[in-house]
């Protein structure tokens, strides 16, 4: 896999963990007042869903201003150039 294709695959990994988390917002908060520490707010969220520690570190980084209708359509727009860039779609 060439350096392009991996960055675009890394990006939308995240991409997709933030538009997922955006529209699961109540359990991501939940699980995230629920946890002792950071970290295991990272492991949490990350399992809760299903990504890895990079997506959920992304997650726990994503400020509450970036949760507005507007910013979920832009980020989920991100997440469908970049998945057009990628051979078959993914």
């Amino acid at each position: 896999m060439e350096e392009d294709e991996r960055q675009t695959r890394q990006e939308l990994m995240i991409v997709d963990a933030l538009v997922q988390a955006m529209d699961r917002r109540d359990e991501v908060f939940q699980v995230i007042e629920d946890s002792e520490d950071s970290e295991e707010a990272i492991r949490r969220v990350g399992h809760m869903l299903g990504v890895g520690e990079l997506a959920s570190r992304a997650v726990l980084d994503l400020q509450a201003r970036r949760f507005t209708r507007e910013q979920r359509q832009a980020i989920a727009s991100r997440a469908e150039e970049l998945r057009s860039r990628l051979p078959g779609g993914r």
